[in-house]
């Protein structure tokens, strides 16, 4: 398809759906606008930069019929679908703490880059970055958050929102997540780990999907052997001295919109429904006021 001026322009080329990528504080009036010309919407997360401005979005998308899902494609990490795949064998027996990081090296600020001088206001941060996207996957794997403790911190000169933050979830079935997401971590290895009464599940370095996609090479250039792990990248269970590799899950960010347009065509299930996407939204706005005011906030 052409590139287009408008979604008004998108809407009378025949598009049936459409997918906003714009910069994150402009999702909220985009999608609205995209269902009022009658378009099915993929926002990209965050899926507004507040709680209270997502659930006007779900609203007019259930007033208006029309099928809205939130690009939160880091449920189909290879290292996301083995956590599944463990926590559901059982093979970590009860799990009472989940640790996920994704941290960069970048102690400069890029002043060429929208998300440097972005407000929070205005969608920047790493709050409604890449902490999102740990928030969605601790809300996934453990269910409903009953607290919230958080650290967001403003570290480089430059940068206009939160840069190196951290989140303690207490869930309400008793597991505890710590989420940490930085630009000024020097050590970048570290990704996950959590812990059981059976053994704990660690992993390092990240999920290969975006890297390949940099490269140039697509789900349909690697065919079967996209998102595959190799075995130096698998994770491992530990039980004290002991350790095991874990082969990994296939990552399967190619799944997610075809199970959009199955949607769409009402044969199948939002691949991430919008209420999930504002429920974690309003556990990032408990962070905000934890943060400002040094305090573990309860959710209702």
């Amino acid at each position: 398809m052409p590139a287009l001026p408008t979604l008004e322009a998108l809407v009378e080329a025949g598009a049936e759906a459409v997918a906003i990528s714009s910069p994150s504080g402009t999702h909220s009036a985009m999608t609205e606008r995209a269902l009022e010309l009658g378009l099915h919407v993929v926002c990209d997360k965050p899926f507004a930069v507040e709680a209270p401005a997502a659930a006007v979005t779900i609203e007019k998308a259930e007033a208006l019929r029309r099928v809205v899902s939130v690009y939160q494609n880091r449920r189909w990490d290879s290292d996301f679908l083995t956590v599944r795949r463990l926590l559901a064998a059982g093979d970590l027996g009860d799990i009472h703490r989940y640790e996920s990081r994704v941290e960069r090296w970048a102690p400069a600020a890029d002043p060429s880059s929208w998300k440097a001088g972005a407000t929070p206001a205005q969608g920047g941060g790493m709050r409604l970055d890449l902490l999102t996207h740990l928030v969605d996957q601790a809300v996934v794997l453990f269910g409903p958050v009953a607290s919230v403790y958080a650290e967001l911190d403003i570290r480089r000169a430059g940068s206009a929102a939160d840069d190196d933050d951290m989140l303690a979830l207490h869930h309400v079935n008793g597991v505890r997540s710590h989420l940490i997401t930085s630009k000024v971590s020097g050590d970048t290895s570290r990704r996950i780990r959590v812990n059981g009464s059976a053994g704990a599940y660690v992993v390092n370095g990240f999920d290969g999907q975006e890297a390949e996609l940099i490269a140039g090479r697509t789900p349909l250039t690697e065919g079967d052997s996209w998102g595959v792990e190799a075995p130096s990248a698998w994770g491992r269970i530990v039980r004290g001295d002991l350790s095991e590799p874990v082969e990994s899950e296939r990552g399967r960010w190619d799944t997610y919109y075809p199970a959009f347009a199955a949607a769409v065509r009402g044969e199948g299930p939002v691949p991430v429904e919008p209420r999930e996407a504002l429920r974690v939204l309003e556990i990032l706005d408990a962070a905000v006021v934890s943060a400002r005011e040094n305090r573990i906030v309860t959710l209702a």
